[in-house]
């Protein structure tokens, strides 16, 4: 083999792990899992272990954070959520916003960050305003 086609037979294979690396990070970053803390107990969490909440004010399919809201608790949007250990994937979706962006969906209720959190497991959104709640995916959506 010539040294254009070593060139291009190295090109290629390392075309070929870039693109395998990819979608595995891509796939990684689609991830929602459970995690379990003292005085919080099971809630969900996005792949970098970053806490998901939900908003009392939110109905199925219905955003109601919107403007300065959405500055404090910002939307949690993944084209294609894959579903952690002892979740579903069926238990994702994503809404239209009014604004028009799109978010994704536990159950029908919208997802968002608290801004408040800064690492891993942090949950200090949960219970703001009693309003703003951690997701227990074993008793949610809750009896209100």
């Amino acid at each position: 083999m010539g040294k254009i086609g070593k060139v291009l037979s190295f090109g290629l294979i390392a075309a070929f792990v870039f693109l395998a690396m990819g979608k595995g990070a891509l796939a990684m970053d689609h991830a929602v899992q459970k995690l379990t803390k003292e005085g919080v107990g099971s809630y969900l969490a996005d792949a970098k272990g970053m806490t998901l909440y939900w908003f009392m004010k939110d109905s199925p399919g219905k955003s109601a954070c919107a403007g300065p809201c959405v500055e404090k608790w910002p939307i949690y949007f993944r084209e294609t959520v894959k579903a952690g250990e002892g979740l579903s994937d069926g238990d994702f979706g994503t809404i239209t916003r009014e604004d028009g962006k799109k978010q994704s969906t536990f159950r029908g209720y919208p997802l968002y960050y608290w801004a408040g959190d800064k690492a891993k497991g942090d949950t200090s959104g949960q219970g703001v305003n009693k309003v703003w709640y951690v997701i227990d995916p074993a008793a949610f959506p809750p009896k209100m």
